[in-house]
């Protein structure tokens, strides 16, 4: 019989979290056809998902707001709370005095009044507008001087407006969130990061759940199709170690490692389009994994980002997505690793 694992995590305010939700960046639109994030969203609530994760600057608000809005049409949910909804504020909107806007502007693409999760998605911003990657004539970004101690008592507000339900962070490092944690009213109550089995974070993971935060893992299955793969790179259905399981298991590696992920007490987002994967993603609860497949698979820890890059600017301490290094050739200006512990 598997050992249970809640379906749910309780946050600090009450809130229930799920702890598998669907994840919809699709770089940009790269991956994926127009309005696959919303048929994905309708399918992903139907086979009985109640967590949804989305971003301003994934572009797709819009979609998981009328995805949610029909299956409310249709009765699928009574009520649409029944979906727990995070999206993010970016980096172009953490002037403090901008950011109850910029929520009051997803709010409406969602289609809802609060949503149960806001997260700050960097702790560094660009020049303030709508432009996602403002650039100089040079094609360098610009940066703000904003702090982001100062964006997050503007998100403590959203709090007291009931704008939204809890705020969090994500890609922070242990240092960025500790002197969060002094200067906040309202303490940070999730951290959503790159985790797989390449790349554990296991410090930081470790960190954030001793001071009572949750964690998140983004790209929990190291997101084998990014457009930025490099030749050579390990891929996790290649392992030995993960096929073995998988066989003894009647499961799929990716099964396989999200079970991993939630034993260690983790909250999971992958991200797919394709209903069949969606539906496999969901299906990890009825196995468990011992102690010994446990530590088989932390064995193929390589502290392996495929979502970092290494910069250097200004005394910035942060990280950007790889993803980005396509959109954005300002990259080389930025040197330093977000996720240090």
């Amino acid at each position: 019989m598997a050992a249970e694992i809640p379906r749910y995590i309780t946050l600090p305010s009450g809130t229930k979290y799920p702890v598998i939700g669907l994840g919809t960046f699709t770089i940009f639109n790269a991956t994926g056809d127009p309005g696959a994030v919303f048929e994905a969203v309708k399918y992903a609530i139907d086979i009985g998902y109640r967590h949804v994760d989305a971003a301003r600057v994934y572009g797709n608000e819009g979609e998981v707001g009328d995805a949610i809005q029909a299956k409310l049409d249709d009765g699928t949910i009574k009520s649409k709370k029944e979906i727990f909804i995070t999206t993010k504020l970016w980096d172009t909107h953490h002037n403090p005095k901008d950011v109850k806007e910029n929520t009051m502007k997803s709010l409406k693409l969602l289609r809802v009044d609060s949503v149960q999760l806001f997260l700050l998605h960097w702790p560094f911003g660009f020049k303030d507008g709508d432009d996602m990657f403002p650039k100089d004539k040079d094609g360098n970004v610009i940066f703000s001087d904003h702090d982001y101690v100062d964006t997050w008592k503007a998100m403590e507000e959203l709090v007291d407006a009931k704008l939204v339900e809890n705020i969090g962070i994500s890609n922070f490092n242990k240092a960025q969130t500790e002197r969060l944690m002094k200067n906040a009213r309202i303490k940070p109550c999730n951290m959503q990061i790159e985790i797989h089995p390449y790349f554990s974070n296991k410090k930081l993971v470790e960190f954030c759940q001793s001071i009572g935060m949750s964690v998140t893992a983004y790209a929990p299955l190291g997101n084998a199709g990014r457009t930025w793969k490099n030749a050579g790179e390990p891929h996790i259905f290649d392992e030995p170690v993960l096929q073995e399981i998988s066989k003894a298991k009647g499961k799929s590696i990716t099964q396989v490692v999200l079970r991993f992920h939630l034993q260690r007490n983790l909250v999971v987002i992958p991200k797919s389009v394709t209903p069949s994967r969606i539906k496999e993603n969901f299906d990890v609860f009825s196995f468990s994994l011992t102690d010994n497949e446990m530590q088989k698979i932390w064995s193929l820890n390589k502290n392996l980002r495929f979502y970092g890059e290494p910069i250097n600017y200004r005394g910035h301490d942060a990280c950007f997505c790889k993803t980005i290094i396509e959109y954005a050739p300002f990259l080389k200006y930025w040197k330093t690793d977000a996720y240090n512990f």
